[in-house]
Order: structure tokens, then sequence, then C-alpha cells
């Protein structure tokens, strides 16, 4: 029978066959979804949606409060897969959120160093990347944080103090704030030593 095709293959069929390989090659195919896994999968995305929609987090933070949250008897795989997730689609990422928390915390709770890389190793961020958001911050930004948490202390004393225990006493409460936010302490007594004479000499005047 003239003009039949058949047995022989449909150009159609093998343009469509070449080109989903295509798309699979390059990701771009429809992946198979597990309803199985996606159903048991939901509470923790929606947990781990409401954790990052609230303030960003470090991976470990994440895993952390995930697996807390799984029910007895449920597999850490699925945090495992949660997670891997919320990398991939960028709402995790570590170095992004230890150079925010640096910079907020120092601009706004005036915090030092070695309080910052204190509180980032506890989030479970790893050291080089600590480093690196820290490198962000200048000698001249923690001492004006020095200058300004001192000065302020310092402007509290209402009186000149009467003798050398009373100047004492005044001096420890300044470098107690220096302390507190994890200064040195010699830098934390020089600047608080300043401050304080600098406060006694405007009372005088």
């Amino acid at each position: 029978m003239s003009g039949e095709t058949s047995g022989q293959p449909d150009p159609e069929l093998i343009d469509r066959l070449r080109r989903a390989v295509s798309e699979v090659g390059q990701g771009q195919a429809e992946p198979i979804v597990d309803r199985e896994l996606e159903k048991k999968l939901a509470p923790l995305v929606a947990k781990a949606t409401r954790l990052i929609n609230h303030r960003d987090r470090s991976e470990a933070e994440l895993r952390h409060r995930l697996t807390e949250a799984l029910e007895e008897g449920e597999e850490p795989r699925l945090v495992d897969t949660v997670v891997s997730r919320c990398l991939d689609n960028g709402m995790l990422d570590d170095e992004r959120f230890a150079h925010e928390w640096v910079r907020q915390r120092q601009h706004n709770q005036k915090k030092s160093v070695s309080v910052l890389r204190r509180e980032l190793r506890d989030k479970g961020v790893a050291s080089s990347v600590i480093e690196d958001a820290l490198g962000q911050v200048t000698e001249e930004d923690q001492q004006d944080i020095l200058q300004a948490l001192v000065t302020k202390k310092a402007g509290t004393v209402k009186t000149v103090p009467a003798d050398r225990a009373e100047y004492d006493k005044a001096l420890r409460r300044i470098v107690g704030v220096a302390a507190r936010r994890g200064f040195p302490a010699g830098a934390g007594m020089d600047a608080a030593r300043a401050a304080l004479d600098a406060r006694i000499s405007e009372l005088e005047g």
C-alpha cells in the first residue's frame, strides 16, 4: 500500500522523546511526586517556614528545631529532606545568616566581637563562616561602641565621689557594662576610667 508508514518511526514521536530526554538531562522534566512522603513532610515544611519567616536561621539551628518537632517514631531523614530543600531554595544560607547576625547585633545591641563569635558558634555556624562575617567589623567600630557604653554608664554618676572607695565603686559599675558586652578587661578598664574622670570633671565644672 503506497504511502503507508506502518513499521516506520513516527517523526513527531521521536521529536517528543528527544525533547523529554533533553529536559531530564537539564533538570526540567516534571518531578515524580511521592505523595506519601509529601504528606509526612508537610508539618515540618510548615514549621520551617514559620521559623524562617520569624527570623533568619542557621542550618544547625533549623535542623535542631525540626528534630525536636518530630513525632515519636518519625524518621530523622524527614528533617534532612526539609533542610536540604531549604538550602536548595535559598531559605537557608549560613553565610547570609552570619553576616546579618553580626551587622544587626553589633549595631543594635552594641556587642563585642568576642560575644558575636560565641553567639554564632552556639548557632552551629562553621568557624570559617564566622570569621568571614566578623571581617565586616572594624577596630574603630568596636572602639566607638565601647566608648558609647562607658560614657552612657558614667553619665549615671550624679555626684562627685567623696573618696577613693566611692570612686572605685563607680568605676566597677562602668567596667561591668563593658565586661558584660564582652570587651577585654584592659580596654574596658581604660575606657571606663577615662569616662568616669570626664564625668567627674563635668560635675565639678
